[in-house]
Order: C-alpha cells, then structure tokens, then sequence
C-alpha cells in the first residue's frame, strides 16, 4: 500500500506508526533498515541498505522460524556486512548475488514476491552458486550461535565445563 502525499515532505513519524502493516515492514532511511513495528534498525556499513533488507527476507527464507523476529536475522546477516567492509571481493559477490535475484524475480525484486514458495522456487534455483553457499555458510553459524535464541530450540548451551553431556541432559533431548 502506497499513498502519495502532495506537497509533504514524506511520512510523518505518526503517519508511519498509524499505518502498520501485515508482518514486520522494514524502512531504509539512509543507511540504515529500521523495523518500526519492532523497534529496532541495523545500520549498513558497506553494503547498500536494499542489500542488507533483502538479505534478512533471504534469510528468513533460507532458515525459516515463524517464531523467531526479523531482528535475530538481522543480527545474523550483519557479518555478511562487516566482511564486504574488510574484503572488496565479498561485497561483490553480495552485491551481485541480491541484484540476480532481484532480476530473476520480477519488477518488484526479491522482497516484492509476496509468496514464500515463489522465493523458495528461486533459491532452488540458485542454491548451487557461490553466492547461495557462501550466505548460507554464515547464516547458519551467525543465526544459531546467538545465546539469546538457545531456549527457542531447547538447547542449554556448552556442557564441557559441566560435566559434559552423558551426565547432563544427554537423553531429555524433547525437540527432535
């Protein structure tokens, strides 16, 4: 839904916290993609803000969790940020990975496919490329290695300074 106002600057701050939306809206401002609903923002530092917005879809897409906010995503997809800081190779390959699935994708992009199937059938597409290995490589350590969402999937964390797991745990494991 988008409403153009002649003769405003833009959104007010009330405009955009009236307007809500279906699930989380993401709004880059600058360098920065901002979760208003959700009240948190994470700032891009190398990669374009579009970049890092479709990267959270991504993913959510890649590893989804309906329990889990776009803001643990966000954390996660950040170090994909810092290493297009330190390596100019990396940001290429993020640039030009997210600006290929924008094309296969259509007018709206990446993130204007409104089905979760349609972004799945594209990354089935592309799970293969250097790309797809590479962001999925990280996210799988930078999603589940975040303390804080440990008891969402009922893991307690290192056992090694104990006891270890045989006399800690090592049968009640519920969630498999």
């Amino acid at each position: 839904m988008t409403t153009v106002f002649e003769n405003s600057r833009g959104l007010s701050r009330r405009e955009l916290l009236k307007r809500g939306t279906v699930g989380a809206a993401l709004i880059i401002a600058g360098q920065t993609v901002i979760c208003p609903q959700a009240a948190w923002g994470v700032e891009a530092t190398a990669l374009k803000p579009e970049t890092i917005a479709t990267m959270i879809l991504l993913a959510r897409d890649i590893y989804p969790h309906d329990q889990l906010a776009d803001r643990f995503y966000a954390i996660a997809v950040k170090g994909q940020d810092t290493l297009a800081g330190q390596k100019p190779e990396h940001k290429k390959l993020i640039e030009d990975g997210i600006a290929d699935l924008d094309k296969r994708s259509g007018a709206g992009g990446y993130r204007g496919l409104g089905w979760e199937d349609a972004r799945v059938a594209i990354l089935r597409d592309i799970e293969q490329t250097q790309f797809f290995q590479a962001v999925r490589g990280d996210l799988v350590v930078s999603l589940y290695n975040q303390k804080e969402l440990w008891p969402v999937f009922g893991y307690e964390g290192e056992s090694y300074s104990k006891g270890g797991y045989i006399h800690r745990g090592f049968n009640d494991i519920e969630w498999l």
